[in-house]
């Protein structure tokens, strides 16, 4: 029974020294990219709303995803339980695909970031962000802008 204990320990030890196949990408540069802003007039804000109240960096959607993902970061001084946004996608020479309004759940603290994701525009799952992978099958690139329209202070908070 030995002999075939240590076999079986030698073996699992040679399988392990192969050096181990990375799958992961570590091209991930969009990350640390902030996503742009939609240009605007101070006419068109909301009374009380600061366009800088929040930062959107990291967006990613690959073609393949039916979701679309990105950091927030609240730059109040107050907690936040949602963000309205008002979404423009355009092409890379700018002309625009779509445009929407989102309001996304997010409990931020002052200072604090945290990942969000919505359900994706590209219903068809025929683009990608422009920053991100691309991908292997025919895909469109686009580029993305964001302009804050809101966001909730939940009751009682500091």
């Amino acid at each position: 029974m030995k002999p075939l204990f240590t076999i079986l320990i030698a073996a699992a030890l040679c399988l392990g020294l192969h050096a181990r196949t990375k799958t992961s990408s570590h091209k991930l540069s969009s990350a640390k990219a902030e996503v742009e802003t939609i240009a605007t007039d101070t006419t068109h804000i909301p009374d009380g709303v600061d366009p800088k109240a929040i930062t959107i960096k990291g967006y990613t959607k690959k073609a393949s995803d039916s979701k679309e993902s990105f950091f927030v970061t609240n730059n109040t001084h107050h907690r936040i339980s949602h963000i309205k946004l008002r979404l423009r996608y355009t092409t890379v020479e700018g002309d625009l695909l779509h445009e929407r309004v989102a309001t996304v759940a997010v409990s931020l603290k002052p200072g604090e970031t945290r990942l969000a994701t919505l359900r994706s525009w590209d219903v068809q799952r025929q683009f990608y962000y422009y920053a991100g992978t691309k991908p292997r099958k025919t895909a469109t690139p686009y580029k993305i802008a964001y302009r804050l329209i809101g966001y909730s202070i939940p009751v009682g908070a500091e």
